[in-house]
């Protein structure tokens, strides 16, 4: 056992944990069972790594960037609030966590270990589980693994006293969120994608499918009233003279951020950019803010760049493990990888959007004098509402762009408020904070805490209920979605002819 747990360690820490060294193993992976040369599976998983190294920069600069921004908030005017951001969530737990519980933390990689294989046996055997996706985005499993222990211990005290059954119990829980979640995005990805051949396996994938529903019956087609009119999304739309500038991605990008992100930082003021060590002494304010929200622009361009390298060597690779080991199955990635596809634009007017509404929501906090404070974190207020912007663009058009995001930003202030309060997280400076486990696992937790094993039991039920239910809703179109994406669209277009 030591052994095993030795080995699962290692793998854990240099593979599962480093996401492109995980895409590069299932690229390689893929092509050796696909007979291709060695020479093209060296080569196929090479540009993987780099491709995918290329959006962690991108997306890490983004973080690193403005994170600093928001949190000075906090700094500046004294704020005794918690920050609403993966790292700081998963700071809370492994500081708080023993205190509270008298538990380590090293039981959440063990965790983190049973619920991938429970991943992997419930896409092994889509067949009777329906399930087609494989979370592979290890950096974010390590901040939901720890999450999850510390939501499920509280919902259900009386596991503290048997360890390996609150272990089984929790990657039970966890796995098939991980397999469900995943599974859910695989039409909005397909769709928006036109056939791209992933899925998402982070933070908000209840709430992309969710959000890319009720765009299509608010917004789209779904609703009578747009009956057989055309979607104006974003990308459609040619704006008159000076305003012509927004329709390129850059300048828009560069252009919002100046005007959203520079009042932010001339609010912060110089004097703290400076004791913060943001602004060198001597430095031009001007330019410093310029600079600042300019950087939003290059790490996106950065980001979809890196999209661009390796999804095609992943979807083209992962085809020779869908045939050989998981049938029927697509790899759960980034949800940064949608930022290469759909509109530039709604990247950027979904994230400020749902900017807008988590502001809103703090300040109504603020002005309730609510127990639980907030702080904007960029990674929840940027890649859950720009993903969901994406997504919903392509299903209803500018105004579910505008209007959706910030419906996210309010939940994912008022739902982490409310359960981060409640479990205690809070008193240790952060949650987690993404639309999913601001909404959905706060949701899982009450009824556990209020039915005991028998919550435990109806939230599994019907996260495995799920996929039999979207099943049954289109029996020809689930698996020939992921398996020819054209006779897909020709089915989707038969249906829609004969309506």
């Amino acid at each position: 056992m030591d052994i095993l747990m030795t080995v699962w360690s290692y793998f854990a820490t240099n593979i599962l944990q480093q996401p492109a060294f995980m895409i590069g193993l299932i690229v390689m992976v893929g092509y050796i069972l696909l007979g291709k040369p060695w020479y093209d599976t060296l080569g196929g998983t090479l540009k993987a790594i780099v491709g995918y190294l290329i959006l962690t920069v991108g997306s890490g600069g983004l973080t690193n960037n403005f994170r600093p921004v928001l949190v000075g908030l906090k700094d500046r005017f004294n704020m005794d609030a918690m920050v609403i951001d993966p790292y700081f969530g998963q700071n809370a737990v492994t500081v708080g966590v023993e205190e509270v519980f008298g538990k380590g933390f090293g039981d959440a990689m063990i965790l983190l270990f049973i619920a991938f294989i429970v991943n992997i046996l419930l896409v092994r055997f889509t067949k009777y589980t329906k399930m087609r996706a494989l979370f592979t985005t290890g950096n974010v499993q390590v901040q939901q693994a720890a999450t999850a222990y510390w939501l499920i211990m509280f919902a259900c005290p009386a596991l503290l006293t048997n360890r390996v059954g609150m272990l089984i119990v929790m990657a039970l829980l966890l796995g098939a969120y991980w397999a469900v979640g995943s599974n859910l995005t695989i039409k909005p990805c397909q769709e928006v994608t036109d056939g791209a051949g992933f899925c998402l396996a982070h933070q908000q994938m209840f709430g992309v499918a969710f959000f890319y529903w009720l765009a299509g019956k608010l917004f789209g087609n779904e609703n009578k009233k747009n009956k057989g009119k055309k979607v104006k999304r974003i990308e459609d739309i040619e704006l008159p003279g000076f305003m012509s500038m927004f329709n390129d991605n850059m300048v828009s990008a560069s252009i919002l951020m100046l005007a959203f992100f520079g009042a932010i930082l001339c609010v912060l003021g110089r004097d703290y950019l400076i004791e913060g060590g943001f602004m060198q002494e001597g430095q031009s304010m001007v330019f410093y803010v310029i600079q600042t929200c300019l950087y939003f622009a290059v790490y996106l361009a950065i980001l979809q760049l890196g999209v661009r390298t390796f999804v095609a060597e992943l979807t083209a690779s992962f085809q020779g493990i869908a045939d050989k080991l998981l049938p029927g199955s697509v790899p759960g990635v980034d949800c940064a990888v949608i930022f290469g596809f759909g509109a530039p634009n709604a990247v950027t007017l979904g994230f400020l959007a749902g900017f807008i509404g988590q502001i809103v929501a703090i300040a109504t906090l603020v002005l309730l004098k609510s127990p639980v404070l907030v702080i904007c974190g960029f990674v929840p207020v940027f890649f859950d509402n720009a993903t969901i912007g994406v997504f919903v663009n392509e299903k209803g058009g500018l105004k579910a762009t505008l209007i959706l995001p910030f419906i996210s930003g309010l939940c994912q202030v008022f739902g982490s408020a409310l359960i981060a309060g409640w479990v205690g997280m809070a008193a240790y400076g952060g949650y987690l904070g993404m639309w999913d486990w601001a909404v959905v696992w706060p949701v899982f937790t009450v009824v556990m805490k209020y039915l005991s094993y028998a919550g435990i039991a109806i939230v599994f039920i019907a996260l495995l209920a799920i996929p039999q239910i979207q099943y049954r809703k289109d029996k020809e179109g689930y698996f020939l979605m992921t398996e020819d994406y054209e006779a897909y669209k020709e089915l989707k277009a038969k249906k829609a002819r004969a309506e």
